[in-house]
């Protein structure tokens, strides 16, 4: 299933955009965007080409089809072990949507936000999109213990909202049980809202586990806001499916009113929809079997990397991206990609505050969601040239 022989370069030259392989040129080998090189399970298809062939593509409900958000109910009862109802869950066009939808929904102009640092760009730039703030909160790869009041110590009277990236993009980090609680107590304390991004959530390699912020009682449920999508876990990044999930109505109704599906402006898509429900109801063993190869894949590339001169990479918890530290290399974020990219033909994502925050300097990151060939051949080339 998860053979090299499986992916189509063909169609990936041809489709794959985001600095993936449609958007570099031939002979370079993509390790960017964090989207797999495999298709997406055959269930999805399957319901794609059914829903098609009736030929009926009609206005859909604004609140979204009936049957994916039970689906979504479902899913979260069973896998995150929450209760939130079908009618608290609205589909969106994009988890990275969802983020935005948060943002506009609950923050004022001028008013703060904590974000991670370093963590994907999309929480800073919505935050800074409506006009508020973000505060960064340091937690380097590598750190098993978060030190929560250095967080605490960012509070101010215009702090409203703390977004949590769990598993962390870029480090793989998989928050504990015991940290979260104290993130959720401090939330308490302070009544900050909650926006818990869970679209790496399927990730997550033994011995880690997964908690869902929401999970943790009625009293940070009902300050808690899930995003999470299906492009990590299943391929879809192209049909640009999401969601938000609240348990408190309250926040429901500002999400709704704030996402203008309502006046038909925006909307998730009938069909995205219809590969989601595929996707959340038929399609657990496929997704097991992805994260045994991902695991795989980690161990294979973080082995490699370790053995580079002037490289450190601690292998991620969750997430297939590694994150890997080349200070020791004398060059920096900027100077590794463009050395790779020339010299070795490999393409990787630099560690620039524009993608991650300034505590990803002196640092790449790199997906390992492909084949044992092309992740080998990949560490071949850069063993060459970092020497």
């Amino acid at each position: 299933m998860f053979t090299h022989q499986n992916i189509s370069f063909e169609i990936l030259k041809e489709r794959a955009f985001n600095l993936r392989w449609a958007a570099v040129p031939l002979d370079v080998i993509p390790l960017t965007a964090a989207d797999p090189d495999f298709p997406c399970p055959q269930p999805i298809a399957d319901a794609i080409c059914a829903f098609a062939n009736q030929r009926y593509f009609s206005y859909g409900s604004p609140t979204g089809m009936k049957e994916f958000k039970e689906s979504a109910s479902r899913f979260f009862q069973t896998k995150r072990n929450f209760v939130v109802s079908p009618d608290h869950i609205l589909p969106l066009d994009s988890a990275a949507f969802g983020i935005y939808l948060v943002c506009k929904s609950f923050l004022q102009p001028g008013e703060e936000a904590i974000i991670f640092d370093p963590v994907d760009f999309l929480f800073r730039y919505s935050i800074e999109q409506v006009g508020g703030i973000a505060l960064p909160f340091a937690i380097p790869p590598g750190t098993h213990d978060v030190d929560f009041s250095v967080m605490e110590s960012l509070i101010t009277p215009k702090t409203k909202m703390v977004c949590l990236c769990n598993p962390l993009n870029p480090t793989g980090k998989v928050f504990t049980k015991k940290e979260l609680l104290t993130l959720a107590a401090l939330a308490e304390k302070h009544n900050l809202l909650i926006l818990s991004d869970e679209i790496w959530s399927d990730i997550v390699f033994a011995p880690s586990e997964y908690t869902s912020m929401a999970a943790l009682g009625e009293e940070v449920s009902s300050r808690t806001v899930t995003v999470t999508g299906f492009s990590k876990s299943y391929g879809l990044a192209g049909l640009r499916m999401g969601l938000v999930a609240t348990r408190n109505t309250t926040l429901f109704n500002s999400l709704y009113e704030h996402s203008l599906h309502a006046s038909t402006i925006h909307g998730a898509n009938i069909l995205s929809q219809v590969a989601a429900t595929a996707a959340l109801d038929h399609c657990g063993e496929w997704l097991r079997a992805f994260v045994h190869h991902l695991h795989e894949m980690r161990d294979l590339c973080i082995g490699r990397l370790q053995k580079l001169p002037g490289v450190e990479c601690i292998a991620p918890d969750g997430c297939y991206v590694a994150f890997a530290n080349i200070k020791n290399t004398g060059k920096s974020s900027t100077e590794i990609h463009q050395l790779l990219m020339d010299e070795a033909r490999v393409a990787v994502v630099p560690g620039l505050p524009q993608w991650f925050g300034n505590g990803a300097e002196g640092y790449i990151r790199l997906s390992f969601a492909t084949s044992a060939e092309v992740l080998t051949e990949a560490c071949n080339r850069i063993e060459k040239v970092i020497i």
